[in-house]
């Protein structure tokens, strides 16, 4: 269980590094000059391998499930707090941006400092809280949690920033699939046991959005019906439709940040399957060795395979 900790994670950097140069591009635009290994970034001025908020929110989730052996949602805010106050847990103690719901509800926590599960955005479709909801499976595996507790603690988490249903959803139904994946399931048949996951706790109309993904084969879709906006919905359709369809991990995260749009979270999160699937040594040693404070994020990750969690 252990390597899958470094398999995901480092993918999931990876991926991210890879997607984030070349964000809001269109997917012509890609075609017609496709990202094939790490660029710099020409707007921020950043060098290959540079890693997003994305990255930076996740680790800041990870460093206090290190430091507090459990999910301390305080400790967790103010870890938000410290990234977008004092550049925490960034690449070059810089913040290029921050997702606008994501930025609200840090004020909002920075504002009350109570209630922090409250402080969440309910009227946004984005996928923030999505990009940070992993660690959630590992912690869920880890401590045999039942269906009702992984789904108290993936709503929770999510809450911290997006406390919208539709999102809560897909946070929910992403960290079933990759459960399945940690529990030895292929990518195929972890997907069809994520369409049997019991989802009644949501509306109808809420589970409706997900209709591509859990009553049909989201994998014989045409990639011109695959949007790869920043939208919760968008982005877990477009991640799982390049997981099914691709067979290695170099193939996976090229098409997945070709998609164009948001391609650092797509990427990330076909970097993070891709890496469970096809294990960590199928990742370029190329992609490895460019990643920025690759030491950096080994040990923060290995840290947290490492921990015994305090329940």
């Amino acid at each position: 269980m252990r390597e899958k900790y470094l398999d995901g994670l480092m993918g999931f950097a990876i991926g991210d590094a890879m997607g984030f140069p070349v964000v809001n591009k269109t997917r012509e635009e890609l075609l017609a000059n496709p990202v094939t290994k790490m660029i710099p970034h020409d707007l921020y001025k950043q060098p290959e391998g540079t890693w997003s908020t994305l990255t930076s929110l996740l680790i800041a989730t990870i460093d206090s499930v290190n430091v507090k052996n459990t999910f301390d949602y305080m400790d967790i805010s103010l870890k938000f707090s410290a990234f977008k106050n004092h550049a925490s847990f960034t690449p070059y103690n810089e913040v290029f941006f921050i997702e606008k719901t994501t930025k609200d509800a840090i004020d909002l926590y920075e504002e009350k400092r109570e209630n922090l599960v409250e402080c969440g955005i309910s009227d946004s479709f984005s996928n923030g809280s999505l990009m940070r909801i992993l660690p959630v499976a590992y912690y869920a595996l880890e401590n045999k949690l039942k269906d009702e507790e992984i789904f108290a603690l993936t709503k929770d988490l999510s809450s911290l920033t997006h406390k919208n249903d539709v999102v809560l959803m897909g946070c929910y139904l992403f960290i079933r699939y990759i459960i399945f994946l940690l529990n030895g399931k292929d990518k195929f048949s972890a997907y069809s046991m994520t369409k049997c996951v019991d989802y009644s706790m949501f509306s109808e109309d809420v589970q409706g959005y997900y209709n591509r993904i859990l009553k049909e084969d989201i994998s014989k879709l045409n990639v011109n019906a695959i949007h790869s906006s920043s939208s919760v919905v968008d982005t877990l359709e477009a991640s799982l439709w390049v997981t099914l369809k691709s067979e290695n991990f170099i193939e996976a995260v090229i098409g997945a940040v070709n998609l164009g749009e948001d391609t650092s979270s797509i990427g990330a999160l076909v970097a993070f399957i891709a890496g469970l699937v096809y294990g960590y040594e199928a990742i370029p040693t190329e992609w490895k060795d460019t990643l920025v404070r690759k030491e950096y994020l080994l040990d923060i990750f290995e840290e947290f395979s490492e921990n015994k969690y305090d329940i």
